[in-house]
């Protein structure tokens, strides 16, 4: 703020008023009072207060040729914490504003004149004049206190003049509260008489009205029962309901008035179906309410226990997956973490020109024959010495028309055999005719998704795919020769289902670790899993190992690798076992062992049950060819 605090000064005696702000101290203003009244007596005394140097505690930097010998001027103040003051000299009387020495203009310095010529305006008018003495002031000080305390928070002109006019008299309430009537008043719209009295009547007005009761008409209060009536049925007596079939007779024989009210709000409202009260303790309301209405049952209590696979040789449960709380508390945490939990669905990612990725297949090795049986017997009898090679071991069909595949991506994290964090990700891609065989003609069909009762999030290339509502999709999109990706979707964790259970144990005693991986197939799969590989990532690198069955040890990268050909679905555990010497000086230190699983799976069928039809059935608009599923970031710590 511009000003921090008013004062009245005498030239000699001891100081009148002083009226500061809330925050600034008094402490500060009475030192400044005291720095300017030693300034006044150096300057008065021919002195210079520069001329003692910084050690003197009030010293003064002047402002302007003389100063102090004028009516009116400013004043540095201070050594450590400096003020300037404005003064104004009005018969003996120095009216002083404080405010802090500004060197960077932080400070308004008129606003504090300004404020200062508006405290000469109260004293001159307390006063009745110009000729301002202490026994005129201290006989108007309760006014001088209050219109120096509103001046100092800043006044306007209109309402300054308003208080100024209610000077003299008891009026002191009138100069705090003229705050709203006072423009009006000035201005002429309403003398201060007439607002008084218009504010005492709104008050006696508002205390009748407030202590004032009275009595509503017959016909509103037959209205409102009526109204209360057609919402909340009064139940009748039984004599009354046995009444009234024969009171109908006599009403239809007389003449009805045309505009009376209708009956129908005397009768109860009839819920859906018409519900009847029973008196057959064997039927409860609950069950006559769900009579007629299709309820789906619910799982038995043992659906929601926790999931436990039977393995032998476990300690404990195998397997145990909790869906409370805890569960889909993870679920939330790690749900958005990255794209390998179930985050990362965003439409802009089909923004640009990014080339789908090649499905990792036998690279145009998919139907070659490795059985007993493999060449067809007549390629092979006829052919000659100019046959090509290519046409004995690779017989490539041709493309019928467009084809549409499902790639998965499945990612898990076990700890021992409890399932932390699970998420799939699938992308439907879509394979079109070659630009030359197509001739750059474009590709439009429908077809319709199913299976998605699990999915949490779906996103569609909007550029190309066109949904027509109930799971039915439009794709009209030029000739490509790389797949397209045309839907994005990702699953609810807890409706995942997993491939593969993994489960890890480790005992570290003295010198000697021993690891254990234990494994087991889902036998929900449509076909069991083959080309599983174990990636154990060691500690250290180990002098002795001995593992059970046969692996690869990768010295480098300290892991060992497991090769499994095949995983049945419904069989026992597998299980991988590592032992080897460990260093004694790590024995305190927590050795981290982690497990990583990949695997591959092609088949007619997807892991999240997502399949894909024609819009119409009986008509092939596009082939569907084997889905994927493959592991992504599977593993077990």
């Amino acid at each position: 703020m511009s000003c921090l605090a008013l004062s009245l000064q005498p030239a000699n005696g001891s100081d009148i008023l002083l009226q500061t702000r809330e925050w600034f101290p008094p402490a500060r203003a009475l030192g400044a009072l005291s720095a300017f009244r030693q300034t006044r007596r150096l300057l008065a005394a021919n002195k210079n207060p520069q001329s003692s140097g910084g050690d003197d505690a009030y010293a003064a930097e002047s402002i302007g040729d003389d100063p102090l010998a004028a009516s009116s001027g400013q004043v540095i103040v201070g050594v450590e914490s400096r003020y300037r003051i404005v003064y104004r000299l009005v018969n003996g009387i120095y009216v002083l504003g404080i405010t802090v020495a500004d060197h960077d203009n932080s400070v308004n310095v008129f606003d504090c004149i300004h404020i200062v010529n508006q405290a000469v305006s109260v004293i001159v008018t307390a006063c009745r004049g110009v000729d301002v003495t202490p026994e005129k002031l201290s006989r108007k000080y309760a006014e001088i206190y209050m219109a120096l305390d509103i001046v100092l928070r800043g006044v306007s002109s209109i309402r300054l003049a308003a208080m100024l006019a209610s000077m003299h008299g008891d009026n002191i309430a009138k100069m705090v509260h003229s705050a709203l009537n006072a423009e009006n008043k000035i201005r002429g719209a309403d003398n201060w008489a007439n607002v008084e009295v218009h504010s005492v009547e709104q008050q006696t007005g508002i205390e009748a009205f407030s202590k004032t009761s009275f009595e509503l008409p017959p016909e509103t209060l037959a209205a409102g029962d009526e109204v209360a009536a057609s919402l909340a049925p009064v139940s009748q007596p039984v004599a009354e309901q046995q009444e009234e079939p024969q009171t109908k007779p006599e009403e239809s024989s007389a003449e009805k008035d045309p505009f009376a009210a209708s009956e129908a709000i005397n009768k109860p409202q009839e819920l859906v179906g018409g519900f009847k009260k029973t008196r057959d303790p064997s039927a409860t309301d609950l069950t006559l309410a769900l009579a007629g209405l299709e309820v789906t049952t619910l799982p038995p209590p043992e659906a929601t226990q926790s999931t436990h696979i039977n393995v032998e040789g476990f300690e404990g449960n195998y397997g145990g997956v909790e869906f409370g709380t805890e569960q889909a508390s993870i679920g939330e945490t790690f749900e958005a973490f990255s794209d390998a939990w179930g985050g990362g669905l965003d439409p802009s990612e089909f923004v640009g020109t990014k080339t789908a990725p090649k499905p990792q297949g036998l690279g145009g090795l998919e139907l070659l024959q490795t059985g007993p049986d493999g060449a067809p017997k007549a390629t092979v009898a006829g052919s000659g010495a100019g046959t090509p090679l290519e046409s004995l071991l690779v017989t490539k069909t041709e493309m019928k028309g467009p084809e549409m595949y499902i790639s998965e991506v499945i990612n898990a994290e076990f700890r021992e055999s409890l399932l932390a964090r699970v998420g799939l990700m699938g992308v439907v891609y879509l394979r079109t005719l070659p630009p030359k065989t197509s001739g750059d003609k474009e590709t439009e069909f429908s077809f319709r998704v199913e299976g998605t009762s699990a999915v949490k999030r779906f996103v569609i290339q909007n550029s190309c795919v066109s949904t027509l509502d109930n799971g039915m999709f439009h794709v009209r999109t030029a000739s490509a020769d790389e797949p397209i990706p045309i839907i994005k979707y990702s699953l609810l964790p807890r409706l995942i289902p997993l491939p593969l259970r993994v489960r890890l144990i480790k005992r570290h005693t003295g010198s000697l670790l021993s690891v254990m991986i234990q494994y087991a197939s889902n036998p929900d799969l449509s076909a069991p899993l083959d080309d599983v590989t174990f990636t154990l990532k060691l500690p250290v690198d180990p002098t002795l190992l001995n593992v059970s069955p046969k692996a690869v040890l990768n010295r480098s990268e300290k892991e060992v690798k497991w090769h499994v050909t095949e995983i049945p679905q419904k069989g026992t555990p597998g299980r991988l076992r590592v032992r080897m010497p460990v260093d004694s000086s790590e024995d305190d230190e927590e050795i981290e062992v982690v497990c990583y699983v990949q695997f591959a799976v092609q088949g007619i069928q997807s892991l999240s049950g997502v399949s894909l039809h024609p819009a119409s059935e009986g008509k092939t608009d596009f082939y569907e060819v084997s889905h994927r599923f493959e592991s992504g970031v599977y593993i077990c710590n």
